[in-house]
């Protein structure tokens, strides 16, 4: 599949925002995190403008962005149309949570009720996101049993070193949150190897003679193309990489998402105060940078059985 920025974009900066809310919306009720209105209002922020930012990216994925909001209407059958009413439905409890906390102080009660809304509103928008593309039968690098817990593990990966770096700017060395970011890298790093071995290792889900039904009367080819000039389904569900390209792009998704932020990490662990904060600001960065990369694969590396039809033996 042809990899699109706004969708690369998207799906990696909201479900950095996504976590990042849950981790508040959880972390603040029950007393785990602070609840200094400073704390509150810079992790709220960055959390909302992560979210919106990745919504808004989508949009211009469409031939027509003026008609994003028909996309609302499809919500029983499309889990495209269900992860964007559940985005949106999610900040009404977050927005009434960060008015309870920083107008009022209050996290409990009413208030620490709305938190965890929008924690569960958060987690229920991450399932979506990830279930748009396990949905999709003619793709078996995305109908695989490791697209939604990817998702979920990289979005909560992204949102830990997030809060982490925002945290040290109120605590000198937040240990506990430190490990949790680095457990949460580890996870994620372990869950991301396991669906490239799983993509990897699988067989082809079609070939030319089941997709044709003619496989019963021995070997089948196509005969031609059928046109010799470029289209839209060669365009973005014809897109090939190279394999050695994808390797050196693992090897860089690996370095840049995973290895340096636990290295990063462990430094600010160590260290903390000046030299944490700019450790910790070290792992976001590299994270977003190698999620990036990780992202851009996801999509470059599906196969759609379409592409039987165009040349391909087997996807």
């Amino acid at each position: 599949m042809h990899p699109t920025f706004s969708i690369v974009f998207f799906t990696t900066a909201s479900g950095a925002g996504f976590a990042l809310l849950l981790l508040i919306g959880v972390g603040v009720p029950l007393a785990l995190l602070p609840d200094d209105a400073g704390f509150g209002a810079a992790a709220l922020l960055v959390a909302a403008v992560l979210i919106a930012g990745g919504l808004v990216s989508s949009a211009f994925h469409l031939g027509r962005p003026e008609r994003a909001w028909r996309a609302f209407s499809q919500w029983r059958s499309s889990w495209l149309s269900r992860e964007g009413a559940l985005s949106v439905l999610t900040f009404v409890p977050a927005v009434i949570f960060a008015f309870g906390w920083l107008a009022f102080g209050a996290t409990g009660g009413f208030a620490g009720l709305c938190g965890f809304l929008a924690a569960a509103g958060a987690v229920a928008s991450v399932y979506c996101t990830g279930m748009i593309y396990a949905s999709l039968k003619p793709i078996r690098q995305w109908h695989n049993p490791w697209v939604v817990p990817n998702y979920f593990a990289l979005g909560l990966m992204s949102g830990f070193l997030v809060l982490d770096l925002i945290l040290r700017f109120w605590v000198v060395r937040p240990v506990g949150i430190g490990l949790l970011s680095l457990a949460a890298v580890l996870v994620a790093w372990w869950i991301k190897e396991s669906y490239w071995r799983s993509i990897d290792a699988g067989t082809a889900a079609s070939t030319v003679a089941s997709a044709t039904g003619l496989g019963r009367r021995g070997a089948v080819r196509m005969l031609e193309r059928p046109h010799t000039e470029e289209n839209y389904l060669l365009t973005e569900m014809g897109f090939r990489i190279a394999r050695k390209h994808r390797r050196r792009l693992r090897n860089i998704a690996r370095l840049a998402a995973f290895l340096v932020p636990v290295v990063a990490v462990l430094v600010a662990l160590v260290w903390g105060g000046g030299a944490g904060r700019i450790a910790a600001a070290v792992a976001v960065l590299s994270a977003a940078l190698g999620l990036v990369v990780e992202r851009w694969l996801f999509f470059a590396e599906a196969r759609h059985t379409v592409t039987l039809y165009y040349g391909a033996d087997q996807v």
